[in-house]
Formats: structure tokens, C-alpha cells, sequence
């Protein structure tokens, strides 16, 4: 149970801060209105938040965090910018996932 709340979780972060940074970039790259750093900022806001609600070192949290923000982020690629990641890019979405997991999910002795 722990496994999943931990991955839901960093994938919520992941989605949230996407948003916060996509929005910007629409703003500064596309020519969309201004006002789309307003929730930019309150996602960022809850992107922080979140990796806070974990109940492990910070560090290691960022650390782990990265594996998944690489998967959500070439399935954003996919989903929202139409471009279907290759075969190289699920090999290094695999391999950041497996770093993922052994970070978060190894045994510990209390460390």
C-alpha cells in the first residue's frame, strides 16, 4: 500500500509541476496571455507542497521524484505535444524508474 500511495503521489507532484512550468512557456513561447502565471504559480506552490507530504528525507525524495517526473513528462509529450516517444526514450524512462524504486523502496535500517 505504501508503494502505491508513494507513486501516486510523486505522480500527482510530477502533473502539477509540468502544469507550472507548461503554462509559463505557453505564456513566453506562444504568445498566450499573462494570466496564465497566476496558476502557474499556485501549481508550483502545490508541486512544493507535495513533495513535502512524504515521510522520508527530503533529499531522497528529490532524488526518487526525478524517475517519475521522466515518465509523466514523455507522456506529457505524447499526450499533450503529439509527439510519441521512441524507443530510446522508454529505455531511459525504465531505467530512471528502476533508480526510482531502488531509492525509495530498498530496506533500510532506520536510515
Amino acid at each position: 500500500m505504501l508503494m502505491l500511495k508513494t507513486l501516486g503521489l510523486f505522480l500527482v507532484t510530477a502533473i502539477a509541476e509540468i502544469v507550472g512550468c507548461y503554462l509559463p512557456y505557453l505564456w513566453l513561447k506562444e504568445g498566450k496571455s499573462a494570466w496564465l502565471l497566476l496558476p502557474a504559480a499556485a501549481s508550483l506552490a502545490l508541486f512544493a507542497w507535495l513533495l513535502s507530504l512524504h515521510p522520508t528525507a527530503a533529499g531522497r525524495v528529490y532524488a526518487a521524484y526525478g524517475g517519475v517526473y521522466i515518465a509523466v513528462a514523455l507522456l506529457w509529450l505524447w499526450v499533450v505535444d503529439g509527439i510519441r516517444p521512441t524507443a530510446w526514450d522508454a529505455v531511459g524512462c525504465a531505467v530512471a524508474l528502476a533508480g526510482m524504486a531502488i531509492i525509495m523502496f530498498a530496506p533500510r535500517g532506520g536510515a
